[in-house]
């Protein structure tokens, strides 16, 4: 008998990923698991936890040190009628089968006509922070949404890390599923399972405000909701939402928040140039007439450079909340004006 009923009662980021795992592999015998680390009892911290011991070595495959070919091979058996989860333990070295997932997997269904294509799901792990370094420290998720053919999703919740698995994973297409280290011990009360469908997911609204719009996705969504709070005691109100899946991107939602706010600050864990805090503003800004906005929309991101490894330069490379608070304030000055 459980001697913690607050575990059951809530639901950390990494539970959910690995209640994901469980449900797909409990209902689905062609689900199976394949890539490096997955035994270990901390290299997909507690994601994974136990797994192999539920479901078997068979199923939960820990493989040599070959990105490459554990991809390669969950593409092709995939393409065989199985649901293979490959997993990546960060996102850095996934660039090693980047052939197999942007020339093979987003490809097959247009060359095929659409008649069959793999049902992959690629869990990519965004692990940075504790001086690890530029080769050890990227979020590349812009990237992968900018490829036809391949869907990505950035969950920022808890739930959103199980439900956007399980849609993944029974999803027809290849998808990049990407989660974030340092949103694994975020807790929030236990919901039942919703079976999501990639083809109609798209934004949602965390928060509801009327004085600026706050868009952002997976860690960087967290910074959006501190901030909604601290800036809701000085009388501002944010209308905030998680972005989650990146293609096919929906910004309808963010657009009309805009409409109705008149301002729009855009949040994202990865560099400015060509990213997705850009496509976001561009789009809106394509939707909207001038007459529309209060003041120029404004992007939060990493500088364009690679990451740092001492602790002292991280502190000033990632964005926090002090930093989002300061660049709204500088950005949106009248906000208090209305």
């Amino acid at each position: 008998m459980s001697t913690e009923p607050a575990a059951d009662a809530t639901l950390s980021y990494g539970q959910g990923i690995r209640e994901g795992f469980s449900w797909l592999m409990r209902r689905h015998p062609e689900v199976f698991a394949i890539g490096q680390g997955l035994w270990s009892p901390w290299y997909v911290g507690n994601s994974m936890t136990d797994l192999d011991k539920e479901f078997g070595r068979e199923r939960v495959l820990d493989t040599p040190v070959s990105e490459a070919a554990c991809t390669g091979a969950a593409i092709g058996a995939a393409l065989c009628g199985y649901r293979p989860i490959v997993v990546h333990p960060r996102v850095d070295f996934m660039l090693l089968a980047v052939d197999q997932i942007v020339n093979q997997a987003a490809k097959w269904r247009h060359m095929l006509g659409g008649r069959h294509g793999p049902a992959v799901t690629v869990r990519a792990i965004v692990n940075r922070g504790g001086e690890q370094g530029a080769q050890h420290s990227q979020a590349l998720h812009a990237w992968f949404a900018h490829v036809p053919g391949l869907r990505v999703v950035m969950p920022a919740t808890p739930s959103d890390a199980r439900d956007l698995l399980i849609a993944s994973v029974l999803c027809n297409d290849p998808v990049l599923y990407i989660d974030d280290r340092w949103l694994y011990e975020c807790r929030e009360p236990r919901s039942p399972v919703r079976e999501l469908d990639l083809r109609g997911e798209g934004p949602v609204r965390r928060r509801e405000g009327t004085d600026l719009t706050l868009a952002a996705a997976s860690h960087s969504l967290l910074l959006a909701q501190q901030a909604a709070e601290r800036l809701e005691q000085r009388g501002v109100a944010c209308d905030v939402w998680d972005l989650r899946v990146l293609n096919p991107l929906h910004a309808d939602g963010v657009i009309e928040s805009v409409r109705c706010t008149g301002r729009l600050c855009v949040i994202d864990g990865s560099w400015r140039t060509c990213g997705l805090a850009g496509e976001i503003i561009a789009r809106t800004v394509e939707a909207l007439p001038v007459s529309v906005w209060r003041s120029p929309p404004l992007r939060i991101t990493l500088p364009d450079a690679p990451a740092p490894t001492s602790a002292a330069l991280e502190a000033q490379y990632y964005p926090t909340l002090e930093t989002v608070l300061r660049r709204i304030g500088e950005a949106f000055g009248d906000l208090n004006d209305d």
